[in-house]
């Protein structure tokens, strides 16, 4: 992967982060079942940790 692409990815993958931050204040409200989202975010931002990582070596 290239700068550029990672780039691209850290942008995509925040925006999908933010959506689903969006999506567990919804559930939250009306104490909907929120352990799949959280699961999520954390996967997102385990992959933003090693894509940034990445970065640094590009």
């Amino acid at each position: 992967m290239n700068r550029k692409d990672i780039e691209y990815k850290i942008r995509e993958l925040k925006m999908d982060y933010v959506r689903l931050q969006n999506d567990l204040e919804k559930l939250e409200s009306v104490n909907g079942n929120i352990s799949p989202l959280e699961k999520q975010l954390t996967e997102i931002e385990t992959e933003l940790r090693s894509l940034n990582e990445a970065l640094k070596k590009a």
